[in-house]
């Protein structure tokens, strides 16, 4: 165990010492996790907090409140809370700073509609901003599945926890999934809004936290390389992909009648395509990077006709590396009658200037090929080459791919001369790795959006306008799909046979990560 006792803020990657400005350190202040007990608060949450805690970027007086059905003491709940940050927490665990964060734990018992255990939990924070200097600054987790939102801002609202003042502020933070479908999706925003103003609220896209996909930003606006050539003049196709090696894992009860496209293209992949193409802000300042976000996604559309340029599977049994697995249809807990897809592919197209004719791609998966998640924007080929076939057999199209995870990093893919005597032109990689080139630690998401919440820092949050127009797109092509069934693919290939005509119709083939 480390003996030593204080932080170590240089070292921070979320904390820029030179910024005396702005300083990434949060103020007095605690955070109210709803669905304490769930997986991604043991998983994820609870392990970030510590970490930053660890990393000296929490106020000393930082409080934790769980809330939940289990009838749990105060040591109960350091007891879980200790086991999860052990378990997952990046940094070294100090005894010293969970001594201290232990201090600000609460554990609060009872149902969502339960008056009087949320007018518990109002007093449990009333004593803290007496005890714990808080100053009445809290952030309201909603760890919850979206049908218990109603229940649970109402009861914010009934024992006046989410009002904020001009001495203290109140801020909701939401899990996704944001509704199932535009109409869901505005009504789930009308009623979050109803109790906080869109400003306090910050709707969680755990992608937008990684550093590589904030780095598409810094890769397309700080160098001249790449943005006079970001466009349909030489970009001839974008595919992004999100594939995931993995099947159900036991989440068939949620993922039954969600389906790879509400799960992860909806928000993931769209957000994705609105960095990539959306036009140079004013600044980074939230206001001016949501504008230019909601401007994109406001022009993009998908591609018709739908029976041609989308596409949708359901894994079956397969081998999956040296391992034989079952399909989902034989996986525990899920329906084998259901049609929810485990694949979704669809062709978008955005109206503008810089991006018309130009096809995105987008696509996920469970037991596909292998894990990975990255964005290729692909170039047109030279207008005219001095080469002869034969010289160029070997050459395919240049391409800049953005890798989100894992092995962070950017690929540019070029042709250059084969070693010899004869002219023969073949593809190369210029590759860039986030752990070779810095010495940093790259933050985990949680850890960023979590401290980013608690600054009132919303640029990696999506608006209420986002989410609403990413059903928009999406809404043709679920309604679509209603009246089909999805096309089988064995575990541990790259997908549905329509999926690879969805993009040779255009004379296109997927990238092979």
């Amino acid at each position: 165990m480390s003996t030593n006792t204080t932080p170590t803020p240089w070292t921070n990657p979320l904390r820029d010492p030179q910024d005396k400005r702005l300083p990434r350190i949060a103020g007095p202040s605690g955070m109210v996790i709803f669905g304490v007990t769930g997986d991604l608060a043991r998983r994820k949450l609870l392990p970030a907090i510590y970490d930053l805690a660890n990393r000296g970027l929490l106020p000393p007086g930082f409080s934790l409140v769980g809330y939940g059905r289990r009838k749990w003491s105060k040591s109960d709940f350091e007891k879980y809370v200790r086991e999860a940050a052990e378990a997952g927490a990046r940094t070294e665990f100090r005894e010293n700073v969970w001594e201290r964060l232990a201090e600000g734990m609460e554990f609060v018992s009872g149902n969502f509609d339960d008056d009087a255990a949320f007018d518990n939990l109002a007093d449990t924070l009333k004593n803290l901003d007496k005890t714990r200097g808080t100053a009445g600054n809290w952030a309201f987790y909603l760890s919850i599945p979206p049908d218990s939102f109603a229940a649970v801002c109402h009861q914010l609202e009934r024992s006046g926890m989410a009002e904020s003042s001009e001495e203290a502020w109140r801020r909701v933070i939401i899990e996704k999934p944001f509704g199932h479908d535009l109409e869901s999706a505005h009504e789930l925003n009308r009623l979050v809004n109803g109790v906080f103003p869109e400003s306090s609220v910050f709707r969680i896209d755990h992608y937008l936290g990684k550093e590589t996909v904030q780095n598409i930003l810094a890769l397309r606006f700080a160098n001249q390389l790449f943005e006079p050539l970001w466009n349909s003049n030489y970009v001839d196709h974008v595919q992004i992909t999100m594939a995931e090696d993995i099947g159900l894992g036991g989440r068939a009860g949620y993922y039954d009648g969600i389906g790879a496209a509400r799960d992860v293209i909806q928000n993931h992949l769209i957000q994705l395509l609105a960095l990539v193409a959306m036009e140079e802000p004013i600044s980074f300042t939230p206001e001016q990077l949501q504008a230019e976000k909601i401007k994109i996604l406001s022009a993009t559309k998908p591609r018709y006709p739908l029976a041609e340029t989308t596409a949708r599977g359901q894994y079956s049994a397969g081998w999956q590396g040296s391992e034989y697995v079952q399909g989902l249809r034989e996986e525990e807990g899920f329906n084998p009658e259901s049609t929810t897809e485990t694949f979704a592919a669809c062709t978008l197209e955005i109206t503008s200037r810089r991006w018309a004719g130009v096809p995105f791609y987008l696509r996920t998966g469970k037991r596909l090929g292998r894990r990975v998640t990255e964005i290729a924007v692909v170039f047109k080929d030279a207008p005219h080459q001095p080469f002869t076939d034969d010289m160029t057999a070997s050459l395919g199209q240049n391409a800049i791919v953005i890798r989100v995870q894992p092995d962070e990093g950017v690929i540019i893919r070029f042709g250059s001369k084969v070693p010899g005597s004869a002219m023969e032109v073949r593809d190369v990689n210029m590759d860039f790795s986030y752990s070779e080139s810095f010495t940093e630690e790259s933050p985990e998401a949680y850890e960023r959006l979590i401290l980013d919440a608690l600054l009132d820092e919303s640029s990696l949050f999506p608006t209420n306008k986002e989410v609403e127009l990413s059903w928009r797109i999406l809404d043709p092509i679920l309604e679509s799909w209603e009246s089909s069934q999805p096309e089988e693919y064995p575990a541990g290939t790259w997908g549905p046979k329509s999926a690879d005509d969805m993009l040779s119709r255009n004379g296109h083939t997927w990238r092979r990560p």
